[in-house]
């Protein structure tokens, strides 16, 4: 297992990884909006206002930008299953530990270098295979000696037809086959440990669905960018809106529902309603019982020319 130093700027958010952002599949754009002034807040602060006896917050924070924070749940982290220093998940668990936080922690079945990867094909091949239960077992005993919580996600939006992931559109029982496999591995070493299948929320997510035995917890990827909106839509989406059609297409698996990815960027009115939206209650969404925000900038380019939006809540142009 090849290994290197991963490191960020806040001490309990160590990986960042490459989000996926838009939905694709749309066969047809409206017409641009025209375009419009963008009025910021006046603090430059959109982090989500967090209701009392709502749903609850977590965060992915490599910034540290919610390390005094007291109200967020959880603590979340991205990890490449290879060339990794894993001993710095034990400074994660410190973090979260300190400020009585849960993790949860995205497992990525790739490297981060692009140089490293194999095809779509070669790395389900390998999983298959048992190449990589090393790899999960090396991950595996490290979570088993953690104080916090844990919260298992592997390999997310697996339903997404767009490329962005090598470990997406596989065969849907070749998936299943994979994901068991990995959470066999942790559940064994840690009875206690919770499992997340997190897809996207597009339409097909049914068929990587794995059994009721295998899933803990469901999670959503809900991101919302104004000028995507005006550009796709015609005009601005509400949260609601955004969350509706994949916690349709999964309430009825009878599982807690979290957004296990949440970004939001526009101007003031539109920043403003997601702010109050996203942790308030919504009868409309009774299964769903934590939203995680995801603090830094896109690394994948948006449709229309619109580049990487920066999901982070503090107004830093400096961030690359």
């Amino acid at each position: 297992m090849r290994h290197r130093f991963t490191t960020a700027a806040a001490a309990g958010a160590l990986f960042v990884m490459p989000i996926s952002g838009f939905i694709a599949g749309t066969a047809a754009w409206p017409a641009q909006a025209e375009q419009k002034t963008c009025k910021r807040l006046p603090d430059g602060d959109k982090r989500p206002v967090v209701h009392t006896n709502a749903t609850k917050f977590g965060a992915y924070d490599p910034h540290g930008d919610f390390s005094a924070q007291k109200d967020v749940a959880t603590e979340a982290l991205f990890l490449p299953w290879e060339d990794v220093e894993l001993g710095t998940l034990q400074v994660a668990d410190n973090y979260a530990h300190e400020r009585n936080r849960k993790l949860l922690i995205s497992i990525e079945p790739w490297s981060w270098n692009e140089d490293w990867r194999l095809s779509s094909d070669q790395l389900r091949r390998k999983v298959l295979a048992g190449d990589y239960d090393a790899n999960i077992k090396a991950i595996s005993a490290i979570i088993k000696t953690m104080k916090s919580p844990v919260i298992i996600r592997w390999g997310q939006e697996m339903e997404d037809k767009t490329g962005r992931f090598s470990w997406s559109d596989w065969p849907a029982q070749d998936y299943i086959t994979a994901y068991k496999r990995v959470v066999d591995q942790f559940r064994a070493d840690t009875p206690s440990v919770q499992v997340m299948w997190s897809p996207k929320g597009l339409d097909g997510l049914e068929k990587y669905y794995p059994g009721d035995s295998y899933v803990d917890i469901v999670g959503l990827s809900v991101f919302g960018l104004e000028a995507y909106d005006d550009k796709a839509y015609g005009g601005p989406k509400t949260f609601a809106e955004a969350l509706e059609p994949g916690y349709k297409r999964v309430s009825h698996y009878g599982k807690p529902i979290w957004v296990a990815e949440l970004g939001y960027e526009g101007c003031s009115d539109y920043l403003q309603s997601w702010m109050e939206a996203a942790t308030a209650k919504n009868d409309k969404f009774p299964a769903l019982k934590e939203v995680v925000y995801f603090n830094d900038r896109d690394v994948h380019p948006w449709p229309f020319d619109l580049g990487k939006p920066n999901w982070r809540v503090r107004d830093d142009t400096t961030t690359n």
